[in-house]
């Protein structure tokens, strides 16, 4: 049972998130992470129980002799005191409270309405949390670590192609088959190992355009068998990017999403605007410049009919110059100004006190200058999306470990230290993608800094 300053801590949730200026609350409780806790320590229990019974029952070995009995009760009461170990161990990371963060956020995945606290408090304190797209569970891992050696939080992110290579791209992808079960994969992966980290994590999924919205409605099935089983949803949030569709179509499809998606306690973000370049699928390199700016009305128009879902939670990806990609000083112009200058006319329309009433994220933030992401995140920017950097992290970790170890990368017996000497734990494929992972997180926890993302639990 959690104390009474526990129990007065969460009781305050719901005053803190009605206080702040994102967008209505999520009532469900988060009651998947109770009942694991629950069913930890009925396995501790278990666990006694079984110790017990077991220690009775080597009375019957008493026919073998007096040590032969010793033996076994010791090693049963051995093996009853590591059961309870790790259940003790277990729970204790699942009750783990965060010193800075909002009372409702834990480690682990984060959802509903402890993923609104969370980003109305990174809106609050002017930080943003890494969005990060990964391709399997090496980057995943990378991710996790970046985010405990920093100590704050991040959002592993899935592509809709990164969900297929998941699965393999040797996987029949009939219908998106493939990069269904992918995603699905990478989310559960993410949910058995997150809590290890200490950190809380945002499931995120990527650009998803008109054609792709059926990949979206699987998710969306999923998540909601998770709710049904858990009482919170499997991911934490989908994007929407309808970007391509007139502004009217664009609005009413994302309205019709969240109205789905609020009802299981998911978040939703949708873009305005282009962001140009071209990202795994999703090709904008020749768009009319012109599309890379949003206006304010447009995200006066957005926030107006998204605003009036029931507990509608949404974040909005407004264009203010973002390419995806790393390009040469000169070839990207940002506009951070937009950001400001959206907040301030929208805080005049709903006559609010609140000076940031839009969660806004950033797209293409790989190349970006730090002037340039500390004045959209005082904008009340809460996201940047992270993808060419990193891909390009984890390429150099395992590149410079196979130029460290060239001549024992060559064959597989036979190195300068002799010819008949062995060369497997060189070739190990867990060494050199360990490099990659590594170097990929050093990365992170730069882009962290940038963020104003460190020590924020």
């Amino acid at each position: 049972m959690p104390s009474k300053a526990c129990s007065v801590a969460l009781a305050g949730v719901g005053a803190y998130a009605a206080s702040q200026a994102f967008v209505g609350p999520v009532a469900s409780p988060q009651v998947g992470q109770q009942q694991q806790v629950r069913s930890l320590r009925q396995g501790g229990q278990a666990a006694a129980q079984d110790s017990s019974s077991s220690s009775t029952s080597a009375v019957g070995v008493l026919a073998l002799g007096a040590t032969g009995a010793f033996v076994a009760a010791a090693q049963v009461s051995q093996r009853g005191q590591r059961r309870a170990q790790v259940v003790r161990q277990a729970t204790a990371v699942a009750e783990k409270v965060f010193t800075k963060m909002p009372a409702s956020v834990k480690p682990g995945v984060v959802t509903g309405q402890a993923l609104v606290d969370l980003l109305n408090y990174a809106k609050e304190n002017e930080f943003a949390i890494p969005g990060v797209n990964i391709v399997g569970t090496n980057s995943i891992n990378a991710c996790l670590e970046a985010a405990k050696i920093a100590g704050g939080p991040v959002m592993v992110t899935f592509s809709k192609g990164g969900g297929q290579f998941i699965a393999g791209k040797a996987a029949d992808n009939t219908s998106d088959a493939a990069c269904i079960a992918g995603t699905v994969a990478g989310a559960l992966h993410v949910r058995a190992v997150a809590k290890l980290y200490g950190v809380p994590v945002i499931l995120h999924t990527d650009h998803c355009q008109k054609a792709w919205l059926p990949w979206i409605d699987a998710l969306l099935e999923a998540s909601e068998d998770h709710f049904a089983k858990n009482g919170e949803p499997l991911f934490s949030s989908h994007m929407l990017d309808l970007s391509e569709e007139p502004l009217e179509e664009n609005i009413a499809i994302c309205k019709k999403y969240l109205t789905r998606m609020a009802k299981i306690n998911m978040l939703l973000e949708m873009e305005l605007g282009v962001t140009g370049g071209e990202e795994d699928g999703v090709d904008n390199s020749n768009v009319d410049s012109s599309r890379l700016y949003t206006q304010p009305e447009e995200v006066w128009q957005t926030y107006q009919e998204l605003a009036s879902v029931p507990n509608g939670n949404f974040t909005v990806a407004a264009a203010f110059g973002n390419v995806h990609g790393v390009y040469a000083p000169g070839n990207v112009t940002l506009k951070p100004e937009i950001l400001h200058s959206t907040q301030k006319f929208i805080k005049e329309k709903l006559g609010c006190k609140s000076d940031k009433p839009v969660s806004f994220v950033f797209h293409g933030g790989s190349g970006s200058s730090h002037e340039d992401i500390q004045y959209a995140i005082k904008a009340g920017v809460i996201k940047m999306n992270l993808d060419t950097d990193t891909q390009w992290a984890f390429w150099d970790g395992v590149n410079q470990y196979a130029k460290k170890n060239e001549p024992y990368l060559q064959t597989q017996i036979g190195n300068p230290e002799g010819p008949i000497k062995p060369n497997k734990k060189y070739y190990d494929p867990r060494v050199s993608l360990r490099s990659g992972e590594q170097s990929m997180a050093a990365r992170l926890v730069q882009a962290m800094k940038d963020l104003n993302c460190i020590d924020r639990l």
